[in-house]
């Protein structure tokens, strides 16, 4: 039995301030957390470290000066927008969509345009999404986050499609559903808003019948999600342990992707030093070349922690292009 699964976890709970109830939809009293050994595992609301709040000034241009009028600019301009019901009360809501846009208040009202119209698309994954629904892709064990950020402040993704994925018990459908998920809680963040998240695949195993689970709507789907819809700074997409039939998949999504996302896509098989340049060994796990010393978190240990979100993921799912009759 692999380490990782022997660690207990314990349920502890964080009372809910003012200043973290801002950042959620719901009216949770308490902020749940899965305690690992000494490491606690939670959704970090709290104020932006200094150090990260001048990285929102140099890269988000992010100052009073900026914030107030941008806030003040979306509103006016969602509140003219009669098809989206979203929350305009909450300023911290409208700036998780600013900050990808760089506080320039078009463009975000573009965004939340397009990050609605993808869930209208695509209403069969989104209709009813909450963690309690998509339980199997966190017990899969194929799909978590690393417990810590990286140097940089980013979540660390990381997705095992290979030898771990069982793909007639776990479908792609499935681990898409899981990846937003993931990234909707990230997208509650102010740090991740701000350093924005990588993610690892780690084809390690990739067998041809793995290989036929991927088709081009799942790739066009994929695609346009990283590339048009997120509300997230997706700043790195790293492919490891790749085996040369990994080249089949990709030509699936080679012809939808525009040079910016392109560029942050990074084969690097099975090239330590390479990884370790883009993600430093102090944030990544001894089996990817690392020295991080807290305890690896698995799939069914976060889904812990997002099953006690549910309230939330229901909150965040009341939003959107109004149905018509």
């Amino acid at each position: 039995m692999p380490a990782e699964t022997q660690i207990e976890s314990k349920i502890v709970h964080r009372k809910v301030t003012p200043e973290i109830s801002q950042h959620m939809l719901s009216d949770i009293e308490k902020l749940p957390g899965v305690q690992l050994g000494d490491f606690l595992l939670q959704f970090e609301l709290d104020e932006p470290r200094e150090s990260v709040k001048e990285i929102a000034r140099r890269e988000l241009r992010e100052t009073p000066e900026v914030i107030k009028p941008a806030v003040e600019e979306l509103r006016r301009l969602l509140e003219d927008d009669k098809d989206l019901h979203v929350p305009l009360d909450s300023d911290a809501w409208l700036i998780r969509f600013l900050r990808p846009c760089k506080f320039y208040p078009e463009s975000a009202h573009d965004l939340i345009k397009r990050y609605y119209a993808f869930k209208v698309k695509h209403y069969k994954h989104y209709d009813g999404l909450v963690p309690s629904k998509e339980t199997n892709i966190f017990n899969q064990n194929i799909l978590t986050v690393l417990p810590t950020r990286d140097q940089y402040g980013r979540r660390v993704l990381v997705l095992e499609l290979g030898k771990k994925w069982k793909h007639n018990k776990c479908s792609l459908d499935e681990v898409f559903k899981g990846c937003v998920l993931f990234l909707e809680a990230a997208m509650l963040e102010p740090e991740t808003q701000i350093c924005g998240a990588v993610v690892v695949f780690d084809m390690d195993g990739l067998s041809m019948q793995q290989v036929w689970q991927f088709t081009p709507p799942f790739a066009m789907r994929i695609v346009d999600w990283l590339q048009e819809s997120i509300p997230l700074r997706v700043k790195g997409l790293y492919i490891i342990n790749q085996p040369y039939i990994f080249n089949m998949v990709f030509q699936l999504f080679k012809p939808f992707l525009k040079e910016k996302l392109r560029s942050r896509i990074i084969f690097m098989g099975s090239d330590r030093d390479l990884l370790h340049k883009h993600i430093s060994p102090k944030c990544l796990p001894d089996c990817y070349g690392g020295t991080l010393c807290v305890p690896r978190v698995t799939g069914a240990q976060w889904l812990e922690l997002l099953l006690m979100c549910d309230q939330e993921f229901s909150a965040i799912n009341s939003y959107g292009y109004k149905k018509t009759k």
